[in-house]
């Protein structure tokens, strides 16, 4: 009989009310932290892949054009009057 009170604890202590309150805070923030962190990486991923594809195009359009040496304009002077 003696073992069956230590082996199940006759009085279960329960959180403080402000234990109780921090720890629902806690959680509560961890939560949202968790939700930001998550969407920003989703965003992230999302700008890295529109970046990719957008240097892509830009890469075939610079290698579709080629580039036209362009001649320097002659300098224009003013005539003496001498």
């Amino acid at each position: 009989m003696g073992n069956t009170i230590t082996e199940q604890p006759l009085f279960v202590a329960k959180p403080s009310k402000a234990t109780a309150k921090a720890d629902l805070t806690d959680h509560a923030a961890r939560a949202i932290i968790g939700e930001e962190a998550a969407r920003r990486i989703a965003k992230t991923e999302k700008l890295r892949l529109a970046r990719l594809e957008h240097e892509a195009k830009l890469a075939e359009t610079e290698a579709a054009e080629k580039p036209r040496a362009k001649k320097k304009a002659p300098v224009k002077r003013a005539k003496s009057s001498t």
